[in-house]
């Protein structure tokens, strides 16, 4: 709290109210309307909650004009380059970075348990082989709290924490069980030794007859989506798991209602939608027809919209995708891939985006998913499979904010309130009457 206030005045000679005001350790103030309704009996009206802080969080800290990201204090760029995505983990979990102990620790108890129940397997079954593996995983999570009953109470800190560790360690197994079903090949099991990112990729690619040898210029590229995705402040999925979670259900509950938010293609679907763009120039005659392209994009008539560039909170480049693009070109350097009909459209979309003048006034920079489903092409990833490995990395973040928001001591069931345009008060007319 702050010694500054807000008045709000009215225009029909209503009495003028006062609000505290209160200040974060960085960011815009905001002004403390909780006792708006029982002062003046009106609500406020905020769409898409665009200017309304929903709780306070200590986690994530973006400044979209500064295109600056903050995990607990620490910048982006500097976690993604010195630390893995498990030590990033335990930073979003516990508030802090992990000591050499603490992070041997941690990565034995998240390795301890990524296996899951065998009963997933006939679980799966009941799917189609050509279902959407967003749907699959929104079943999978769920299923989760059927199988550990010694986890469920939210309000004990105990057993979030443990239930914390299992969904970090079975997400991976759970993406990787999605997709060799749909393919039709048998599941594989986690390897101990192998870090949580090579481990995820020998369980997608490897099979009982051919061992999958990893690459570890595509794992750092993987663990590093991973860290990028971990957390991004009250996001629609972030905001749905707080919601879900205010309600005191369980928390596997409400980290699939995390996976079913962030499969919208406004959200998570982004980096799929951005790469079936590129298929779609390609269809039409690739890179060069790339001018036409870009034309129907300025056409404010054409309804041609350009997917993967652009951010709503970020009005300048997004640190997460100048850290995706350098992992792109080492991946595709690697791969030798910069040939590749597809990466070549790709890497020359990018070069207009980052030199027409057009763009660049609006600031439409190519944005994280725009890379992530290049990088992930590239290391042999389905298309519809970007969702899941999107809702793999952020599950730490859904969890830290569900166990922040059970801590705080302000915490209520969340219950937004509406502006009411409907009928009002009628009785009901006999039948004959309608």
């Amino acid at each position: 709290m702050t010694d500054r206030t807000a008045t709000l005045s009215f225009s029909d000679g209503s009495p003028a109210v006062t609000f505290p005001m209160i200040a974060g350790s960085t960011g815009p103030e905001v002004i403390d309307i909780r006792t708006l309704y029982g002062k003046t009996g009106k609500f406020t009206y905020d769409p898409g909650f665009l200017s309304t802080a929903s709780c306070q969080s200590k986690i994530t800290y973006i400044d979209g004009d500064k295109g600056e990201l903050l995990y607990r204090g620490y910048p982006i760029e500097q976690l993604a380059v010195h630390c893995d995505f498990l030590d990033v983990c335990y930073l979003l979990l516990y508030g802090e970075l992990p000591n050499a102990d603490h992070q041997k620790e941690f990565d034995a108890r998240v390795t301890a348990h990524t296996m899951v129940n065998e009963q997933m397997q006939f679980f799966l079954r009941g799917f189609r082989r050509d279902a959407h593996p967003m749907a699959v995983m929104t079943g999978l999570v769920g299923a989760l709290s059927a199988f550990y009953p010694d986890s469920m109470n939210l309000h004990d800190p105990k057993q979030r924490d443990i239930s914390a560790i299992r969904l970090i360690a079975k997400m991976p197994t759970l993406v990787a069980m999605a997709y060799k079903y749909s393919m039709g090949q048998p599941y594989m099991y986690p390897r101990n030794e192998l870090s949580y990112a090579a481990n995820f990729m020998r369980m997608m690619f490897a099979t009982p007859c051919e061992d999958y040898q990893v690459n570890p210029v595509l794992v750092r590229a993987l663990d590093r989506i991973f860290i990028l995705h971990a957390d991004h402040e009250q996001n629609a999925s972030t905001s749905t798991v707080r919601l879900c979670a205010s309600s005191g259900t369980n928390p596997f509950a409400a980290i699939a209602a995390g996976v079913a938010c962030l499969w919208g293609p406004a959200h998570g679907g982004a980096n799929e939608a951005a790469l079936n763009m590129l298929y779609e120039i390609q269809a039409q005659g690739g890179i060069a027809r790339i001018g036409e392209f870009i034309a129907k994009v300025k056409d404010k008539n054409s309804n041609v919209k350009l997917m993967g560039f652009g951010h709503r909170v970020y009005k300048n480049y997004d640190p997460r995708a100048k850290l995706m693009r350098e992992t792109c070109h080492e991946v595709l350097e690697a791969l030798g891939l910069h040939d590749d009909p597809l990466f070549k459209l790709a890497m020359g979309l990018e070069k207009i985006a980052l030199e027409d003048e057009y763009f660049v006034q609006r600031k439409l920079y190519p944005n994280v998913d725009f890379y992530s489903g290049i990088v992930q092409k590239a290391i042999g990833i389905p298309t519809s499979l970007f969702t899941a490995i999107f809702a793999l990395a952020r599950t730490v973040g859904w969890i830290a904010q569900l166990n922040e928001m059970i801590a705080d001591p302000e915490y209520k069931i969340g219950r937004p309130r509406q502006l009411y345009k409907g009928a009002t008060r009628r009785s009901v007319p006999a039948i004959d009457k309608r």
